[in-house]
């Protein structure tokens, strides 16, 4: 039976018709074509807006194979959470169609992924190591020196029609179409103009596309980025597909023949395989929602969360983007909505970057997964949920995502939807503390007098007119209302966990820079990187254009690149918190077949990580004689010179690795009070509570007397003055924009 079945198979190369579609043109819409060839004028071009399900192309008498996807949106009665934040519910009376991304008969194999293999890849010839095969992958980014081994594409060694790039499937597939782009280069401009692909079960007969009676000639890339995609009219069946370049750029006389691919197919079932269960699970036992959420969906889901664990969850927006989208946040607690005295706050971004949406579908299935384990009675989610005040955002970016979005997973290059709807990379936009404080470094001989914590915002940046995204002045405001302790911030396209600094001292391009808690960031990237199923995969092979397993798969951020302005180091500078950049996949935007796995790669990262909140020491500062909490104690710790302080009630958390350590606490108006405090390898923290007396009334009269000056606080007034200023000038911006949007709207 199994013989036969495989003969049937081999009698299903066809010659098919082909089509073609470009990822990004200019208006927006994909773009189908049918291919050319020498013998017929197949050349009509025709754009397609709306929901279809099959579109004709009358020159050539066939039917595409794929539709463009639609989401069904309703307009209606708005309920409130328990917070006031309005979220919109069903209601027959009105209901529009919102156009999505295509809709493919057949998901990627994997080039882009690494789902496919680099022996999986062969090619006619190539010119050096760097720019072999392997190297064809979609998207794949190249290092930054000409001739680096990490190059950006398969480039063949002849310039002549008789190369190509073959992919071997290892199963029998049913090929539907493939996707192209140029080289990856700062210093080449290589594409292919037109190609022609093949097909062959042995790599020895082979197969053409077919246009009629003559082979079919794809349109290929006019630049090198965007990706575009052919789709077979005709999918054909086989284990090896090839591409064949008919056309280049040709530069002179110096153009090679460059290329990137991914290539699209549904593996069938090997009969002969009786051990279909020690194949790769492509399935998670959980069972969420695994999908690519738009912003409509996205706030769905999470209201559907909140209505099934109503106890434990608190929906509430932080502000809004340009394009007036909220920025959602799930909040999940044994007590939302409040900040309960010692219990740690823990936050997790994903989406600062629209394109890279693995974050951002991570936290919607954590929201999920948490609520349900939490109703199955998980001692581990209980424990975690009863002891840590947990908030998620999604999508930081909802504007960069929903232009991503709109194009697909394979369709929107490496770049659309990185940036906010003003071109604002959020990655390093925020205010520069790390300048201002090695400056200060520079210049003070005395150390005693600088600061190292609390630092305060720049004047230029508090400005209506700075060049601050919308997102981002939401995000620090969020900063500064929640005592946040330990932080992650999602992103996609690498396979690492960065920690900061993120910043190089002297701007360099790349320095290793390391702050006062070097060895326990270290530990916090360890903690994700060494729990992730791919990142601790020894045999894995690098994404880009870097070896992170060399490093174990954490690395210093400044160590890799110099970022002035990130999150990471703001939030370590300017607020207790501490945080990390978590790249979580060589695929910024994976295809939706491919998110139960990733979660599976990342479910448990996220909880170990998430635990480390409760590392350290904890306590709450209090005055000795009344007993009542002191806000903005400064807590030092011996031999690190960053110092955290208290909150509203005066806790305090400070992450700290396992040892002993002498901790003083001092507070305007107390005297200092000192203690060692031991911090043990157990899940929960050290509790180091302290009492602190008031300065003595002769003391401060004799301080008087000498006509000086009580102590003040002044870089913690400073710190208060420039972010009120901030949030007056966010509010102004965003009355006059919802003003001029009013006015738009009227006209």
């Amino acid at each position: 039976m199994a013989a036969f079945l495989h003969v049937t198979l081999l009698l299903l190369l066809s010659h098919g018709f082909c089509v073609q579609v470009d990822g990004v043109p200019s208006d927006g819409s994909p773009t189908v074509t049918a291919a050319v060839g020498s013998g017929l004028d197949l050349t009509t071009t025709r754009s397609f807006v709306g929901n279809f399900s099959a579109t004709e192309i009358p020159t050539a008498g066939f039917t595409t194979s794929y539709r463009k996807s639609t989401t069904k949106t309703t307009v209606g009665t708005k309920h409130q959470t328990e917070d006031g934040q309005k979220l919109e519910t069903k209601d027959s009376k009105t209901e529009e169609e919102e156009e999505g991304p295509l809709e493919l008969e057949c998901p990627p194999l994997g080039l882009e992924s690494l789902k496919v293999k680099d022996y999986q890849l062969r090619a006619s010839s190539y010119k050096r190591r760097g720019l072999g095969p392997h190297r064809g992958r979609l998207n794949i980014q190249s290092g930054v020196e000409d001739g680096d081994i990490y190059d950006g594409a398969w480039c063949a060694l002849y310039r002549d029609k008789k190369q190509w790039l073959e992919v071997d499937a290892q199963r029998l597939t049913r090929f539907t179409g493939v996707i192209l782009q140029g080289r990856s280069s700062i210093w080449s401009w290589n594409v292919v103009h037109t190609f022609k692909v093949q097909f062959s079960n042995d790599t020895l007969l082979w197969k053409s596309c077919m246009n009629g009676s003559e082979e079919a000639i794809f349109e290929g890339n006019q630049d090198t980025e965007t990706p575009v995609l052919a789709l077979f009219h005709t999918p054909t069946v086989a284990r090896y597909i090839r591409i064949n370049p008919q056309s280049w750029y040709q530069n002179g006389t110096q153009g090679d023949i460059c290329l990137r691919a991914e290539v699209l197919g549904c593996v069938l079932p090997d009969p002969s395989n009786v051990h279909e269960w020690q194949a790769e699970p492509s399935e998670s036992k959980d069972k969420l929602d695994f999908r690519h959420h738009n912003y409509k969906e996205m706030r769905k889901l999470m209201k559907v969360v909140h209505e099934e664990c109503p106890n434990i969850t608190r929906i509430y927006s932080i502000g809004k983007s340009y394009k007036d989208l909220k920025l959602y946040v799930m909040e999940i607690s044994d007590n939302p909505g409040k900040h309960k005295l010692g219990e740690p706050e823990f936050r997790y971004v994903a989406g600062m970057h629209g394109n890279e949406v693995l974050g951002r579908e991570l936290l919607l299935n954590l929201m999920q997964y948490i609520c349900q384990e939490y109703k199955r009675g998980n001692q581990r989610i209980l424990r975690l949920v009863r002891d840590t005040r947990i908030h998620l955002l999604p999508s930081m970016n909802p504007d960069g995502y929903e232009m991503a979005f709109k194009k697909g997973s394979e369709l929107a290059g490496w770049a659309l939807g990185r940036y906010s709807y003003e071109g604002i990379d959020m990655n390093s936009n925020f205010a520069d503390l790390n300048s201002g404080m090695w400056t200060a470094i520079e210049l003070e001989t005395d150390r005693s007098k600088l600061i190292n914590h609390y630092f305060p915002i720049p004047e230029q940046y508090t400005s209506e007119d700075a060049f601050v995204a919308s997102e981002t002045r939401a995000v620090i405001s969020w900063m500064q209302s929640i005592p946040f302790v330990l932080g992650a911030n999602l992103h996609g396209g690498e396979l690492v966990v960065t920690y900061p600094y993120d910043m190089t001292r002297d701007w360099a391009p790349r320095e290793h820079t390391p702050t006062p808690d070097e060895s326990f960031f270290r530990w916090l990237a360890t903690a994700y990187a060494s729990t992730n199923q791919v990142m601790s995969n020894p045999d894995r092979r690098p994404c880009h254009n870097k070896n992170f397993l060399r490093y174990n798969n954490i690395i210093n951020g400044a160590d890799w690149h110099n970022v002035p302005g990130s999150m990471n180091d703001f939030s370590y500078l300017h607020t207790n918190c501490f945080e990390v950049t978590v790249e979580l996949s060589c695929d910024k935007f994976p295809h939706v077949s491919e998110l139960p796995i990733e979660w599976e790669n990342n479910r448990e990262s996220l909880l170990v990580y998430m635990e480390q909140v409760h590392r350290g020491i904890k306590g709450v500062i209090r005055d000795k004689d009344t007993g009542a909490g002191i806000a903005n104690a400064i807590i030092k710790v011996e031999d690190i010179d960053h110092h955290i302080r208290s909150v509203a009630d005066g806790d305090y958390w400070r992450l700290l690795n396992p040892g002993e350590y002498r901790v003083t606490v001092t507070a305007e108006g107390y005297l200092p009070n000192s203690r060692s405090c031991h911090v043990m390898y157990d899940f929960y923290p050290t509790i180091c509570d302290f009492y602190l007396t008031m300065m003595p009334k002769e003391k401060l009269k004799d301080i008087l007397r000498k006509r000086g000056k009580l102590p003040e606080d002044v870089q913690l007034r400073l710190h208060q003055r420039r972010l009120r200023k901030l949030r007056v000038t966010t509010k102004a911006i965003n009355q006059r924009r919802a003003a001029a949007a009013k006015r738009a709207k009227r006209v």
